[in-house]
């Protein structure tokens, strides 16, 4: 009889999230130099095409090329280690599902799961049904 493995998706379910208290917006910039590195909340992603920042948006720096505020973010709590798999696609997935569109942004230790702030409360809603608690 073949060993049955438990669905990578199912056990995203015993993953703890928080919500982050603060607003948030996704921007792009044209200089770093204005970041405020300080700030406990700060993504900088930068390609070749671009230069993006998500930070607090009370702190959001001059320098804005486009920005899109009224973000609230949704933290996977704990260390996630290299190896697991369908965490933050498990949440994606639920949310899709809820057609709430989301924005990821990874760190070296967790996932944070960005969401326009009206749907906050159905995410919680829709991951809460999907065996997902908050803290």
């Amino acid at each position: 009889m073949p060993t049955i493995l438990p669905d990578p998706i199912l056990q995203t379910a015993r993953v703890e999230l928080r919500i982050l208290p603060d607003e948030f917006t996704v921007c792009q910039i044209t200089d770093s130099r204005d970041i405020c590195f300080e700030e406990e909340f700060v993504f900088v992603g930068k390609t070749d095409d671009e230069l993006s920042l998500v930070c607090r948006t009370t702190v959001v720096p001059t320098g804005i090329i486009v920005r899109d505020d009224g973000w609230r973010t949704i933290k996977i709590q704990g260390v996630l280690d290299f190896s697991l798999c369908g965490i933050l696609a498990g949440i994606a997935s639920i949310l899709a599902d809820a057609r709430i569109s989301i924005f990821a942004v990874s760190t070296y230790n967790t996932d944070y799961i960005l969401l326009k702030k009206e749907n906050l409360k159905a995410a919680e809603r829709v991951l809460h049904e999907n065996g997902y608690s908050f803290n």
